[in-house]
């Protein structure tokens, strides 16, 4: 699947195009290509073609990406699939493309010129334009490849100040739960009438007219929940809601199409037959926290309630200083959890491990750096003869100043040809050593990010114990106070 964002640009056209270009990000460029131009020369092009139909104001550049699912896509096939979307929503405009592999999920840049080489019109970008044609143009190219597709999509309208509210507060909705339910039954279903079915079962009553409309029935009332007389009915829902005013999706065709692309992922073998459900667990109480577990999570109380202003009734300046670094506390708690840390010495070993696991990684960028330091003059022989294979169709045109390039291609292919390995699998050696560095490189972050993990809980902790013990005083003396004035 692939999520598809476009953004308008107003700023300068270079800026753009050398982030989507970047080598760091891209393989030494290699999961790149252009439409309309050469990658080299693309910001001046663009820039010609500008001043050729006096249209140098507004909107400068558009800019789209698709980000793919995490292990579902190689960059090859990004690539591929980006230029296959370029030429096909995109004719006239030249482009820019690049395939970013510097995270988990792997993620295609386009940038393309806001002015039509051919015709001399702007580009315009809107919400009907975005589904209509780049969501269903990106989600086409998606499934003839093989990959499974984005089933939600952000609301065009606000939703209520009820639901606002509740979201907000982290509570379920009924429209959050009736999505999930149609999510899930589109998921399952082999036809509409099958679908109409599992909804049915999952206790929505269904109105059928020009548009789809879904309550949920009131349930019998459970004896022994504390929800008030056994043999009543738990509440349902007093209007339809009509969740297709706020994504095409769940409208009857969104759901037929829905239905009728998983059928064919499944018939192709790209998608189970069966999705299966995780099974029902009971609630079971959370073991107790004991030691550094213990003191975040009374410090975390501490500083939600302070941060309410219900406790304690005076904050320390630290403490309010505190407050702002809530969302850091909660990720070293969770690194605690995860690590099944509860002593100091609990702490320490976590520390020397990421040490050993730090040292070890070291030792495998060396030796990748190596292996690229001895290649480095192929590789970027590699990179000319690709990024100026354009030059020379220039220059055998007769197109003058193209004599440095055609140089420069010349010396490339030159190289290539003396080092004896074919081109193919100079490229596919040089993209999976890359794709090595970049996966070392990552897992070298993560060891340090947990060496700074531990160090910072181990320079924290005493000063959490003084905060807590300071808050509990004056919680303590104000109790003292009230108790005396009554």
């Amino acid at each position: 699947m692939a999520v598809t964002k476009i953004l308008a640009r107003k700023g300068r056209l270079d800026v753009g195009v050398r982030y989507v270009l970047n080598g760091d990000k891209t393989n030494e460029q290699i999961l790149t290509a252009s439409q309309g131009c050469s990658t080299e020369h693309a910001v001046s092009r663009m820039m010609k073609t500008k001043q050729h139909y006096r249209q140098t104001d507004g909107v400068q550049y558009y800019h789209i990406i698709q980000s793919f699912k995490p292990g579902e896509v190689t960059p090859e096939l990004a690539l591929e699939i980006a230029k296959a979307f370029a030429a096909e929503h995109l004719p006239g405009y030249q482009a820019v493309i690049g395939v970013h592999v510097d995270k988990e999920h792997i993620h295609a840049h386009t940038i393309f010129n806001s002015v039509n080489a051919d015709t001399g019109e702007k580009y315009h970008s809107n919400a009907r334009s975005y589904y209509s044609q780049i969501r269903a143009t990106s989600d086409r190219l998606c499934r003839e490849h093989g990959l499974s597709v984005v089933m939600e999509s952000k609301a065009e309208k606000a939703v209520s100040y009820i639901e606002w509210l509740r979201q907000s507060k982290g509570q379920p909705t009924f429209r959050s739960m009736l999505e999930a339910d149609l999510r899930e039954a589109i998921e399952d279903a082999n036809d509409i009438g099958h679908f109409f079915l599992i909804m049915e079962h999952k206790g929505y009553e269904i109105k059928h007219g020009s548009r789809l409309g879904f309550r949920l029935r009131g349930q019998p009332r459970p004896s022994g929940t504390g929800l008030g007389r056994p043999g009543g009915k738990v509440p349902g829902q007093e209007r339809f809601m009509i969740p297709g005013r706020k994504d095409p999706l769940f409208t009857e065709d969104g759901i037929r199409a829905a239905i009728g692309g998983n059928l064919d992922a499944i018939a192709a073998g790209t998608r189970p037959a069966i999705i299966y459900r995780p099974r029902y667990q009971p609630y079971r109480r959370h073991p107790k926290y004991t030691g550094f577990m213990a003191l975040y999570v009374h410090y975390l109380y501490l500083l939600g309630k302070a941060g309410q202003r219900q406790y304690p009734p005076k904050m320390t300046p630290h403490l309010r200083r505190e407050i702002m670094k809530f969302e850091s506390y909660k990720e070293q708690f969770a690194f605690l959890r995860a690590h099944g840390v509860s002593t100091a010495e609990d702490l320490q070993a976590v520390r020397a491990r990421a040490e050993e696991t730090l040292a070890s990684l070291n030792k495998q960028r060396t030796i990748l750096n190596v292996r690229k330091k001895k290649r480095r003059a192929f590789y970027d022989a590699l990179s000319d003869a690709e990024a100026l294979a354009p030059a020379k169709d220039c220059y055998e045109s007769g197109m003058p100043g193209m004599e440095e390039p055609f140089a420069r291609y010349m010396d490339a292919v030159s190289a290539l040809e003396q080092c004896g390995i074919h081109r193919e699998q100079l490229m596919a050696e040089k993209a999976e050593l890359y794709r090595q560095l970049a996966d070392v490189n990552r897992e070298i972050r993560r060891a340090r990010k947990e060496i700074s993990m531990c160090d910072t809980i181990e320079r924290n902790r005493p000063q959490m114990e003084h905060d807590i013990h300071v808050a509990e005083a004056k919680a303590k003396e104000v109790e003292r106070d009230e108790y005396r004035r009554r």
